[in-house]
């Protein structure tokens, strides 16, 4: 069976169906409110808002299962007292409705210690695995190779957005959702001991789906003004992922296009920043901290 993935309109949220429905959220980072006050930011915690937000979307498509897919907490290495505090709760209450699979991220941890006794909660390995030909990896380390046997796979940790900036320097910054292919050739390469090939029955040649942060705090990486060093995760970094030819949507559903085409757009363009007279270079830099 073929599996569809839907993402839910105006939401960083997946839908992903076969013979069961999943719902899919990733980069949650419980706890994140902890660390900002620490850098002298007081932020009320937000969990519950969190919270209610997959509520509505597990009312609203009645998942078999919801895939939190990495940085379900936030703080490394340490787990914070909001975290002890909140994510047992959290993850009891999302286990109520229908079975929850982690898959644990960078900032995730510790996890172990932090999940309620209930039966239906799995914690699958960093490297991924694949859940009815789709294949899920937070992102932070190589993918688990028998992932590429999948139809899809679906990734998170680099928190993509799209950002245009205008003539005045003012920046528009929205999250994004970002679907390409992998490079056989690097994935060869470093996979040396397998023969990635269709006749051998372990290349499907998957879709790469990755998919934004759940929580709008953590900022992002805007993949328009990127190329592969500045992105996250060796899979990124090694040039296994075709990022010129990747197709970049909105959450509203609206198509960009191949990223390789908004890099040449006047408002896609890096602009300079712009010196004020009289202000030493050193002033500068810490005016901008």
């Amino acid at each position: 069976m073929i599996s569809q993935i839907d993402p839910l309109i105006d939401e960083p949220a997946l839908v992903v169906s076969n013979k069961t429905k999943s719902l899919v959220v990733a980069d949650i980072h419980l706890g994140i409110e902890w660390d900002l006050y620490r850098s002298g930011f007081s932020i009320p915690s937000r969990m519950k808002y969190g919270l209610e937000r997959i509520l509505a979307y597990i009312s609203q498509v009645s998942p078999d299962r919801i895939i939190l897919l990495g940085d379900v907490k936030h703080n490394v290495p340490q787990i914070s007292w909001q975290e002890r505090d909140e994510i047992p709760y959290f993850l009891s209450v999302l286990s109520d409705h229908a079975d929850v699979d982690i898959f644990p991220g960078n900032h995730d941890g510790g996890i172990e210690y932090l999940l309620p006794d209930r039966k239906n909660i799995t914690v699958h390995p960093a490297r991924g695995a694949i859940i009815e030909d789709v294949g899920y990896f937070h992102g932070h380390t190589w993918p688990d190779p028998e992932m590429f046997k999948a139809q899809y796979i679906i990734t998170a940790h680099n928190h993509p957005t799209i950002r245009l900036t205008d003539s005045l320097g003012y920046a528009m910054v929205e999250q994004s959702w970002i679907r390409t292919r992998l490079n056989l050739p690097v994935l060869q390469e470093h996979f040396s001991s397998l023969e990635l090939e269709k006749e051998n029955g372990n290349w499907n040649d998957p879709e790469l789906i990755i998919v934004p942060s759940f929580n709008e705090l953590c900022g992002g990486v805007a993949f328009n003004e990127s190329l592969h060093d500045d992105l996250l995760g060796p899979l990124f970094s090694s040039r296994g992922v075709d990022i010129d030819n990747a197709q970049a949507y909105l959450l509203d559903g609206t198509q960009l296009g191949k990223l390789k085409n908004i890099r040449k757009l006047e408002e896609s363009k890096v602009r300079p920043r712009i010196k004020r007279k009289g202000v030493k270079k050193d002033e500068q830099k810490r005016s901008r901290k």
